[in-house]
């Protein structure tokens, strides 16, 4: 196959679009155009927690305001990557490549520009959902490309270099965060026109071919889909301000849930759906979908609960606390090249296998020495966390699209991009609620063991764990002078004590890698030897589909 792609080999797959099918693509300038545009979606996860304080302040904001400014992208981001990677596969990965991060660029510049006064709240929270969006067409697409470029012999590798240059861009955001925001918040969504123009420029000298396809559009099940995210997800992110006995909670979740078997009963019978839902008749594809989920409960969350532990148990400024996430980054970039190179050689199972089981390993040593309050006794259990992470997202995630029906890379990427989103708001909903309740609990019982009364020590047990997980308005914990000298006098004690409650979330990771690993045993240990695009669906073979021996 050498340097070129299908879509370069068949004139009449270009779209009308494309690049002539004699000129193969730069592969070094497509990957590289892709991570610029990648990098943007993933620093925005972190940046604006950096410069929340700033937003806040200037333009008046209350704290579940601003939370609404952070929750808004990721919500609209989890409820339109399916269309997102549909769309690309209909219309072409280029073309949605570049829309999207138009879309996301505009949106970015108008975040900056926010005025003050009684529009900033609508005006923030708008254009952030608008960013969302502008991600949910960029990253599927930005991915298909990548792996319609590359071979499949060597898409192991590119995938692994895409991933863990992306990924560990999530740890530079609060750093970029910081940097910025000491000249002003606005530039942490200004600096995204820069990155944008550059990741334009090298996608349009890379020679991308788009290859579009005539089928229409499964708008029914588009709406479907997005509803049914956006309410799931929109209970899971808002469970820790309305509390978990909450009826809007769970009717969010319910009628979301609801909404998304609905979604699938309409997917099966719809002549040109939204998903091929028969993928899912492959068990490596399945497998493949059951490790991320597993692992993705663990690798978003980890971002905000590992930065939170810095800054209050370690006593950690916001830098600091990015630098304490660098350990897990360093295993992460390093393992995700081995990973790879695995999955080239001998397929996915080998790497999620070994990446599964380092994870929870890792996780539980992080976890057991958390209560040390001290950077240096952690590193090297942060790094084996990273690395087993790294291990297997980039070959499960490969293998996935690999198996994708009809070569639709576009929409299988949509799917394991929703399934990692999904499982991230789930992660970070229930980790959040252990967080929260544990350190209650002892915070709590320190305060009273100082001799705080038991109803003030509640109070302020409950202030500081809201404060500290991003839910407080600022409400301040009531109570006398004495009460307050004790609290600053059990400030270690304090920071023992969320170290504590950390270890329950920590753990708990830990098992989600443990379940991981166990749905890997499942994988058949099939390989994909080829990416034509007429070849057998999956549900035709029971090795799944295009595979060579295991």
């Amino acid at each position: 196959m050498g340097d070129t792609t299908r879509g370069a080999e068949d004139p009449a797959g270009s779209g009308g679009g494309g690049t002539s099918a004699s000129a193969p693509p730069n592969q070094a300038l497509a990957l590289a155009a892709m991570l610029f545009a990648v990098s943007m979606t993933f620093i925005d996860q972190t940046i604006v927690a950096i410069a929340a304080p700033d937003i806040v302040r200037e333009l008046g904001l209350t704290s579940s305001q601003m939370q609404w400014v952070v929750n808004a992208y990721l919500l609209t981001l989890a409820a339109f990557f399916a269309l997102g990677g549909r769309l690309s596969d209909l219309y072409g990965h280029r073309r949605v490549m570049l829309c999207g991060t138009l879309v996301f660029v505009v949106a970015s510049a108008l975040c900056g520009a926010v005025p003050s006064g009684d529009f900033a709240q609508a005006w923030l929270i708008g254009f952030r959902a608008v960013q969302g969006i502008g991600a949910a067409f960029m990253f599927p697409a930005a991915l298909a490309v990548v792996i319609a470029v590359f071979p499949v012999e060597r898409r192991g590798r590119a995938l692994a270099l895409f991933f863990g240059v992306s990924g560990a861009l999530t740890a530079v955001g609060p750093l970029l965060g910081g940097w910025l925001t000491g000249w002003t918040w606005r530039a942490i969504f200004w600096v995204n026109v820069p990155v944008a123009v550059i990741a334009i420029v090298l996608t349009l000298l890379a020679h991308i071919p788009d290859r579009s396809r005539r089928e229409p559009l499964d708008v029914p099940g588009a709406v479907l889909l997005a509803l049914g995210m956006g309410l799931t997800v929109l209970g899971l992110q808002q469970s820790a301000t309305w509390g978990w006995d909450s009826p809007a909670t769970w009717a969010c979740i319910a009628a979301g849930l609801v909404v998304l078997v609905v979604f699938c009963r309409f997917e099966l019978r719809a002549a040109h759906p939204l998903v091929k839902l028969q993928v899912f008749r492959d068990r490596a594809f399945s497998v493949d979908m059951a490790v991320l989920f597993f692992a993705m409960l663990a690798f978003v969350p980890v971002f905000f609960f590992a930065s939170v532990y810095a800054q209050v148990s370690l006593s950690a400024s916001p830098n600091q606390a990015a630098l304490y996430l660098l350990y897990f980054f360093i295993g992460f970039a390093l393992a995700s090249q081995w990973g790879g190179r695995i999955l080239d050689k001998r397929g996915a199972r080998p790497a999620i296998r070994l990446g599964t089981a380092v994870g929870a390993v890792g996780f539980a040593l992080w976890a057991a020495n958390l209560t040390k309050l001290s950077m240096h006794d952690q590193w090297l259990y942060a790094a084996i966390a990273g690395a087993g992470i790294g291990l297997l997202l980039a070959p499960a995630s490969t293998d996935a699209v690999n198996r994708s029906i009809g070569a639709s890379y576009g929409e299988v990427t949509g799917v394991t991009q929703t399934i990692r989103n999904f499982a991230a708001s789930i992660g970070l909903a229930v980790f959040g609620t252990v967080l929260t309740h544990v350190t209650v609990s002892r915070v709590g019982e320190t305060l009273r063991d100082a001799g705080v009364p038991s109803g003030t020590a509640h109070d302020a047990a409950q202030s500081i764990a809201e404060s500290v997980t991003g839910n407080s308005d600022a409400r301040q914990p009531t109570g006398d002078g004495r009460a307050a000298e004790i609290m600053r006098d059990s400030m270690h004690a304090i920071r023992v004590d969320f170290a504590e409650a950390n270890q329950w979330v920590f753990y708990g990771m830990a098992g989600a890698l443990v379940i991981a690993y166990l749905c890997s045993r499942f994988h058949p240990g099939t390989r994909v030897t080829t990416d034509d695009a007429d070849a057998p669906s999956p549900a035709s073979s029971p090795g799944g589909g295009r595979v060579g021996s295991p």
